[in-house]
């Protein structure tokens, strides 16, 4: 038997109250927006009970659907997403990290080191063979295909050696280290330093002030760069060559280097993996040189140099959009506001097309950052597990081509608009500069 309680608009009834929130897969709409009812109105909804004036067949309200409930201690309110208000994703999910967890199905956190190892076998084989094709056929019709295709190849090593770093390679710290440090030095990426950052990303993503990579610059801090630093970190192609300076000296607001032992990002006990991974990349650095003499610098330029250069255009490209340039803005978080969770889903999947197997589906990225210890080849299974929980907490992304070139277009409008946030605000969205966009002041 249903409660009601009088109102001024007549008989209503009570919402119904959970002790604790209740995982999608229980509802038929898994995606509710945020309404709150405090305690101290709901005590007078009770009250209003014993009012004289009943009018018990006057405007009789349907009962109220309540999809989701979750209990915070924020001011002694209940907070209830349903009704009809437009989603916030600023608002705390009616979920735990725990309800996506048991979602996902218990052999998906598995890691299968000689699955691991045979990704790695494949992409160094197409490596090879690439560049003994190009060299081998040597004509300009031929190199700009396989500069792309290298590149893209480069960022793969890339992908594989960030799932060592991660630990999703195999459950062997030694295996993850050798092969990391051999795919990452190879492409002039400093293993452990990064490693160690990457973390920091993980642990603090949705931060302002904590966060490592491509977050947002607050007010004070963009306003303080010179016109010409601008429009370097603003301005297409400029953004996508990043990479390479992050790793000498992070991002604007940040001090410290990969390469350098005493950086601000590591801790006195990291000190030996730093210098082991500097030393490797430095050996990587003496072999390119001993090959430039060897088969000429153009030559080298072609094979490695260009390659390089559109790996780390991959590398910024991936990481940018998994974290910008969604066509409703999402928050960024200060202060109590944030944690590991609303950090994390504030993350973006997206579709590559034809890469997605190439680079290892690094595109299912939601799940892989609330849970990095997933190995790859189980992500597209963990999101699709995990979805009912997220609700529209999860941004479905846009299906791509055979080549993502629409990705493009997402980068191109999100670099007009995200340039800063507000100084104050523990929940904050990117502002743009108009100066910047060369719109006029209002």
């Amino acid at each position: 038997m249903a409660s009601w309680v009088i109102s001024e608009c007549g008989l209503r009834p009570l919402p119904r109250i959970y002790p604790k929130p209740i995982t999608s897969q229980k509802l038929s709409n898994p995606n509710p927006s945020k309404l709150r009812i405090s305690r101290t109105d709901f005590a007078k909804c009770l009250s209003s009970g014993i009012s004289k004036d009943r009018r018990w067949a006057l405007r009789v309200s349907a009962p109220l659907r309540v999809e989701r409930v979750e209990e915070e201690n924020n001011g002694g309110e209940i907070a209830i997403n349903g009704g009809n208000d437009e989603f916030d994703p600023g608002a705390p999910p009616p979920f735990k990290l725990s309800d996506i967890r048991a979602a996902i199905p218990k052999h998906c956190w598995v890691k299968d080191p000689w699955r691991s190892m045979s990704y790695v076998v494949r992409d160094i084989g197409v490596v090879f063979g690439l560049a003994a094709m190009a060299a081998y056929m040597n004509n300009w019709v031929v190199w700009p295909l396989y500069w792309f295709a290298q590149s893209t190849m480069f960022w793969a090593l890339f992908v594989l050696g960030h799932d060592c770093g991660h630990g999703s390679f195999s459950s062997n710290p030694k295996l993850n280290s050798v092969v990391g440090h051999l795919l990452h030095s190879s492409i002039l990426v400093p293993y452990h330093g990064w490693r160690i950052s990457h973390r920091t990303h993980h642990q603090n993503h949705g931060h302002v002030e904590n966060d490592e990579s491509w977050h947002p610059l607050p007010e004070k801090i963009y306003k303080s760069l010179d016109n010409a630093t601008k429009k370097l970190r603003f301005t297409l192609p400029f953004p996508m060559l990043a990479y390479p300076i992050y790793l000498w000296s992070r991002s604007p607001g940040k001090k410290g280097s990969h390469y350098h032992p005493d950086s601000d990002l590591f801790v006195p006990n990291e000190r030996k993996d730093v210098i082991t991974s500097t030393v490797c990349w430095t050996a990587m650095v003496g072999l390119l040189a001993g090959l430039s003499f060897v088969m000429g610098p153009v030559q080298l330029l072609k094979l490695y140099g260009i390659p390089y250069l559109g790996f780390v255009m991959w590398l910024d490209l991936v990481t940018y959009l998994h974290h910008h340039g969604h066509e409703d803005k999402l928050p960024w978080y200060r202060g109590k506001q944030w944690s590991y969770l609303r950090g994390g889903l504030t993350t973006l999947d997206r579709d590559y097309g034809w890469i997605n197997n190439i680079h290892h589906d690094i595109g299912t990225h939601v799940i892989h950052h609330l849970f990095p210890q997933i190995p790859h080849y189980h992500l597209i299974e963990a999101t699709e597990a995990a979805k009912p929980v997220l609700g529209k907490y999860y941004k479905e992304p846009k299906k791509s081509g055979p080549i993502p070139l629409y990705l493009l277009g997402v980068l191109v409008r999100s670099m007009k608009k995200d340039h800063y946030v507000s100084d104050t605000g523990d929940i904050v969205y990117y502002q743009t500069d108009p100066e910047l966009t060369g719109a006029q002041k209002s």
